[in-house]
């Protein structure tokens, strides 16, 4: 019988401690820039002890049970949401004055796009609202050319194929829509669950309305139209936990719209699909039975031999 795996994911530890996202982690990992105990480790899934283990990234310890950081930023337009920028752009990191711990972009948010970004050091609640399956909204108002009809809007809502794969179900509204320097075009609020890069451009752009303008207004639970481009402040604890209730259980899979032979509620007084069956086929075998008791031989079909 095979043993138990012993020891924490390596990733897990480096996003735990702060270091860098689960994705991010595993990069760095493949690129050679993390060792244990002073020897590169590259392989995914490998175990550690953090405890008793020396982990180091680009040569730095990693240290866990460090101040946790709740961080929301309105990230303006030609801003890269990253750490660190090879192109040596401009990153979200420059705009966080003050800040001594190891956070992280929760996420991302385009280059060309502006809006609110979390940032933090708790791996394990980043990896919750980054995973598709808990379903956490971000809504997004994005101004496009021309203004999308119904049936647009309706596509939108339904997903569109992007790289042979259809986008989740999202809501779409029109905000408003008006004359612009470019001719008509509309403001539209999307709210989608999954987070495929560039994802509300994409499919603007599918339904025939490129965008102009994105930004990110709401995420989750998290909102706030006050805080100023470029600015960033502390979630309050209340925020903090709001956020962990919105990814505390994974969100429902779709179902039927509409009920179904299976699925259909039974009226008042009427007994359950399953007992109405089950007397159907109880009265079909009674009168397939003689007085006596004695199954009844089937009849000849019409036309049919004897």
């Amino acid at each position: 019988m095979a043993s138990e795996p012993t020891g924490v994911r390596l990733q897990k530890v480096i996003a735990t401690a702060g270091v860098a996202s689960r994705r991010a982690a595993e990069t760095l990992m493949r690129n050679g820039r993390v060792t244990v105990n002073g020897a590169v480790v590259s392989t995914m899934g490998s175990r550690v002890d953090p405890e008793t283990d020396d982990i180091r990234v680009d040569g730095r310890r990693v240290v866990l049970g460090g101040k946790r950081r709740y961080l929301l930023l309105n990230k303006p337009r030609g801003v890269v949401t990253t750490r660190d920028d090879p192109q040596r752009r401009r990153t979200v990191m420059d705009l966080l004055s003050g800040v001594r711990e190891s956070v992280y972009p929760v996420g991302r948010l385009d280059y060309d796009s502006d809006g609110l970004l979390l940032l933090t050091n708790d791996g394990d609640l980043a990896a919750r609202l980054t995973h598709p399956r808990h379903g956490l909204e971000r809504v997004y108002e994005a101004r496009v050319r021309g203004v999308p009809d119904a049936m647009a809007l309706k596509r939108l809502a339904r997903g569109v194929m992007l790289d042979g794969r259809r986008t989740a179900p999202a809501t779409a509204s029109l905000v408003r829509a008006g004359q612009g320097l470019h001719g008509n075009q509309a403001v539209v609020r999307i709210i989608i669950t999954e987070g495929r890069q560039r994802q509300v451009r994409h499919m603007c752009q599918a339904i025939g309305h490129p965008v102009m303008r994105l930004r990110r207004v709401r995420i989750g639970p998290i909102q706030d139209a006050t805080l100023r481009l470029g600015q960033f402040r502390d979630l309050t604890p209340g925020e903090v936990t709001a956020l962990r209730q919105a990814v505390a259980s994974e969100a429902p899979l779709a179902g039927p719209t509409t009920p179904t032979a299976h699925s259909r509620k039974p009226a008042a007084g009427e007994a359950p699909a399953s007992s109405r069956r089950s007397a159907v086929t109880q009265r079909g075998s009674e009168r397939r039975r003689t007085p006596d008791g004695r199954r009844r031989e089937p009849r000849a079909k019409r036309g049919g031999r004897p």
